[in-house]
């Protein structure tokens, strides 16, 4: 091989390797500047971003407020703590810091421990909340040695009334990881950031969310912020204004004392609901933090359901307090009200004997007296003769078996049963003792609270009213349901009557002496005679006390329905409902007697309610088994509020009627008479009748 062949392979091999070198050097050129040029922005934007961070404010939440402007839902200056459990180093040694700067207790530390072990890593845990500038500075100085413990300034939300407005309002909690995977929403993942969880907060979350706000600032990459670059402020979510007083919700709820019940009041000229109230309820300010192992171990165990609303998931035999409607059915078919029939304590019909509540007999019975005696016999025989097709027509346009528009998930609607309906449920005609049974409110017939109240309102006004929850002040008129006058006076002069005359509720007079309010009571029975006589024993086995009442009677404007659970009758239910009426009219009356009640009963609600955690607390501590999470929580929350089955056979007998509380002794308010002492029947300074 010669040196010219030798020369020419290494100049060959020189450009091929030249060539090659200046490919890879114009490939990196344009490398290069398409990353200089088209990626620009992306590059730049990663760039800033390690310098500034960017926090997202979670926006103030919209007030609820009531019909007023007084807070129902508020917000409220905040220092609160949370962890971020993919920030956490040592859990154990953190909170061990933690618990001592806080107060935390062992059963608080055990409910954190179990909320970061079921919180995905992106998911803030909250270890307290309205803490006091000293707790927050502590906790603020030790942050070096507190890795993902996260302190904040913010605003939290704030229930001024408490357990009052727990079912009407709901609460708020923070978003779940399922929450998070379906919104995908950054702003759930903030710190203190919370969404409606039950209720109105649940229901409204859109419009009461707000937009957030978000702070820039400028930071080392070991976090230590070095300016702060600018901050747009959150926009608040819109307010709901509601049709509720403020000041009657919360004197209701408390009123109801020790009892398991409902009170709603509504508006006889426009069916706003002023009151609406299950108790005993939850305190959706101590929800709104995460539910404890030691709260949710006090409300599950409690036979008061504390956690069902009784006003739309509580159904109920009426009893004898749809005796005014199947009235006013029969004068809208044309029976004559003087009409009587003579009760001895029973109707025998064919082979049976339906009873009276009052064995020893009524007498003869008009229409009237038929209601404010509430006489059965009268009932029977004439329903009888009406049929029942006539009765439950009535019914459902006096709004039993309804469902009616609400910012609710659901209500339980109830049965007003008719021969049609039994045929369709079980396939067997309609029997005597159907309509004996549905006459007096017992068998197949159930109803829920906001039901009685509108049947309440409808009586009182002759006008289509349906339950408002949102208030309009623009709203047309409700139409009138085209009854005669003179059935509604007949109807309103007999239940004046029960209250302040010859009827059965004569505890129930107003201490007023300008004001009347006409009323109908109600026993149902839950047990048989067999098992119990409703009035005492077990609570469970006794009867549910129901009272419809308005007032003034001659110029309605109020209308009230009042439920008790296994309160032994109506007794249990009228003197609420008159204390509810009475505050209405005059609030520092009223008050004087519940302050009275409540010296009896162990204090407030809210006192009352403390008292009972304590105890749990001093019993079981960090040994009570963990709460469920948030959506467990709410799987059982649904499960108490599901509507009572109908029965799953037909009954084939009729039901004994409750018996009634003995007439009151008529009396007539003094013009200075001072205010009833709790628990009175006539005002002092009433003088009886002569006569009587």
């Amino acid at each position: 091989m010669t040196s010219a062949i030798l020369t020419n392979k290494f100049e060959r091999r020189t450009f091929v390797l030249g060539t090659a070198q200046a490919a890879v050097g114009v490939l990196l050129a344009t490398r290069l500047g398409y990353l200089s040029v088209a990626e620009n922005a992306k590059y730049r934007a990663a760039s800033e971003s390690n310098r500034v961070n960017l926090t997202l404010i979670p926006p103030r939440r919209g007030w609820v407020i009531d019909r007023r402007g007084a807070a129902l839902a508020a917000n409220r200056a905040d220092f609160r703590v949370d962890l971020i459990p993919d920030r956490v180093v040592d859990a154990d040694a953190t909170l061990a810091t933690l618990g001592p700067l806080l107060g935390l207790t062992a059963d608080k530390v055990s409910d954190i421990k179990t909320r970061l072990d079921k919180a995905r890593g992106f998911q803030p845990v909250e270890v307290a909340s309205n803490l006091d500038w000293d707790k927050f500075a502590a906790v603020s100085v030790r942050l070096p040695e507190l890795p993902g413990v996260i302190p904040q300034r913010g605003y939290s939300r704030f229930y001024p009334t408490g357990p009052s407005v727990g079912h009407l309002v709901g609460y708020v909690g923070p978003a779940s990881a399922e929450d998070y995977e379906r919104e995908r929403n950054p702003l759930l993942i903030t710190p203190g950031f919370k969404i409606g969880k039950d209720g109105l907060e649940k229901h409204f979350e859109e419009r009461l969310r707000g937009v957030p706000g978000a702070r820039r600032v400028e930071a080392t990459a070991s976090g230590r912020v070095v300016r702060d670059l600018g901050t747009r402020e959150d926009v608040p979510g819109k307010p709901i204004q509601l049709t509720i007083r403020a000041g009657l919700q919360d004197y209701a709820a408390r009123r109801i004392g020790l009892e398991s019940g409902s009170v709603v009041v509504m508006d006889c000229a426009t069916g706003d609901v002023l009151a609406m109230v299950s108790m005993p309820s939850f305190d959706p300010n101590s929800f709104s933090d995460g539910i404890g192992r030691i709260e949710w171990k006090m409300l599950s165990e409690d036979d008061h359901v504390p956690l069902r609303n009784k006003v739309l998931r509580g159904l109920y035999p009426p009893g004898s307090t749809v005796k005014p409607m199947v009235a006013l059915s029969f004068l809208e078919a044309g029976l004559d009200p003087n009409a009587s029939v003579g009760c001895a304590g029973g109707l025998r019909v064919g082979n049976r004997v339906f009873h009276c509540w009052n064995h020893r007999g009524h007498g003869s019975v008009d229409m009237a007296k038929g209601i404010y005696q509430s006489c059965d016999v009268y009932f029977y025989h004439f329903a009888q003769q009406i049929g029942m097709d006539t009765i439950a027509k009535m019914a459902r346009r006096l709004g039993l078996g309804q469902e009616f528009e609400m910012p609710y998930p659901g209500q339980s609607y109830g049965t007003v049963p008719d021969p049609a309906w039994k045929l369709r449920k079980y396939k067997k005609e309609w029997a005597i003792y159907d309509t004996v049974n549905a006459t007096i409110g017992q068998g197949y017939m159930l109803v829920n609270p906001l039901q009685q109240a509108v049947m309440a309102s409808r009586l009182a006004s002759g006008l289509e009213l349906k339950p408002r929850l949102l208030l309009d002040r623009n709203a047309p008129r409700a139409p009138s349901m085209g009854f005669k006058q003179e059935h509604l006076d007949l109807i309103h002069s007999a239940m004046n009557e029960v209250v302040n005359g010859r009827g059965t509720a004569g505890h129930a007079r107003l201490p007023l002496a300008n004001v009347q309010m006409a009323g109908k009571t109600g026993t149902a029975q839950v047990v048989g005679l067999n098992i119990g006589n409703g009035k005492g024993g077990q609570w469970k086995h006794r009867d549910h006390g129901h009272f419809i009442c308005f007032a003034p009677f001659d110029k309605p404007r109020f209308a009230c329905a009042v439920v008790i659970e296994h309160g032994g009758g109506s007794p249990a239910a009228y003197p609420i409902a008159r204390d509810v009426m009475t505050y209405l009219f005059d609030p520092a009356k009223a008050m004087e007697a519940l302050e009275a009640y409540e010296k009896q009963w162990g204090g407030d609600v809210r006192t009352r309610m403390r008292a009972k955690y304590d105890a749990y607390a001093a019993r079981f501590g960090a040994s009570a088994p963990a709460a469920p999470d948030e959506d467990q929580a709410a799987e059982e929350v649904a499960a108490e509020n599901k509507p009572a089955p109908e029965p799953t056979a037909a009954q084939t007998d009729a039901a004994a009627p409750a018996p009634e509380p003995e007439p009151a002794p008529i009396v007539v308010p003094s013009p200075a008479a001072p205010a009833a002492a709790p628990g009175a029947g006539a005002a002092p300074g009433t003088t009886p009748l002569p006569g009587t």
